[in-house]
């Protein structure tokens, strides 16, 4: 047992440092932790690479290419958006003009309180512009994040493994397998988080086309990819579209759409796959139930922002395996005690 401790003495001053770092760099921390995580993701694809090219060059190379889906991802974005606008600004409007209509009676004899609705929207609008300023109002902190973010990704790939075994160096050899298990579930966690997300929001993107085409508000394939990128941003999701095109619906008199909108849309499209494809799928891969999984990601956005939509999942599954892992040792040891 002392020399256990003795051995532990290490890990607990690693622990304190990167704890104390953590404080220090915390604005800092859901970039370096989302590049991390990429990197832990992208790193099979590094190793497959260091075979035939310079473990230097690959790492380069591969954060380069991250770098161009980016940029192509964001410039898609813009030119998609843009032409569109107007679509937009035109629901906007109508929304508006509906709101400020005087009360009348209600909306298919439902009491509809339409300086509520406008609150709403003036909240959101306020949370859109907000955001958008917190992103342009500082671009030299904006640079340095950017810069962070590929510099992390770069040294990850790079030195990861090194770092890793270095780190396991000063396991205890009784704690080896349990710290390995640990480590094991994390990536598991990790690549179940990205490809499951980017897989939710390609079928979004299909799933949603037939709900637009039997809307009947034209440019279905723009509402489509507009669910599918309101599906990549984790504090929003495809349901905030098809809330916004309720509004819309139920502003210029449309029943028919107001329902296929809600059973087709919100419950179809957006609600299946967030509470029940994503969680699933995901516990599939780490073996852990899919409301729990619900809750990390959910948690973890509320809790740590961006970075939670990667930490809350990762910190449920390594509660639940630490669970496990007690249970077994406790297990064992009363396996092992010689009866009375």
């Amino acid at each position: 047992m002392k020399q256990l401790t003795h051995d532990l003495l290490p890990l607990l001053l690693m622990a304190g440092i990167v704890i104390a770092t953590l404080v220090a760099f915390w604005k800092l921390l859901d970039v370096v932790v989302i590049s991390a995580s990429i990197a832990v993701v992208l790193y099979p694809v590094h190793v497959s690479c260091s075979r035939h090219l310079n473990r230097y060059l690959s790492a380069a190379l591969i954060t380069v290419l991250v770098f161009i889906v980016i940029i192509a991802a964001v410039s898609a974005t813009v030119s998609i958006v843009s032409p569109n606008r107007g679509l937009l600004e035109e629901n906007v409007n109508t929304i508006e003009d509906w709101v400020d209509e005087s009360s009348g009676s209600p909306v298919y004899g439902l009491p509809v309180d339409r300086e509520q609705v406008a609150g709403w929207f003036e909240t959101a609008e306020k949370i859109v512009i907000g955001y958008w300023n917190a992103l342009v109002s500082d671009p030299v902190l904006i640079g340095f994040k950017v810069f962070i973010f590929f510099l992390s990704l770069y040294l990850v790939l790079l030195h990861g493994a090194a770092m890793y075994d270095q780190f396991m160096a000063q396991v205890p050899t009784p704690l080896k397998g349990h710290v390995s298990t640990m480590t094991a579930v994390t990536a598991d966690t990790l690549y179940a988080i990205y490809i499951v997300h980017a897989g939710i929001s390609a079928l979004t993107f299909f799933i949603a086309i037939p709900v637009f085409f039997l809307l009947g508000y034209g440019n279905v394939l723009f509402y489509s990819f507009l669910c599918a990128f309101c599906e990549v941003i984790p504090v929003l999701g495809s349901s905030a579209v098809f809330v916004f095109l309720g509004v819309y619906a139920l502003a210029i008199g449309d029943l028919d759409g107001i329902l296929i909108i809600f059973f087709f849309g919100y419950v179809g499209v957006s609600a299946l796959p967030e509470i029940y494809i994503r969680p699933v799928f995901m516990g599939r891969r780490i073996k852990i139930h899919p409301l729990t999984m619900l809750v990390g990601f959910l948690g973890g956005i509320i809790t740590m922002g961006m970075a939670g939509f990667v930490l809350g999942p990762v910190f449920i599954v390594l509660l639940f395996t630490g669970y496990k892992i007690l249970l077994e040792e406790k297990k064992s040891r009363r396996d092992e005690e010689p009866p009375a």
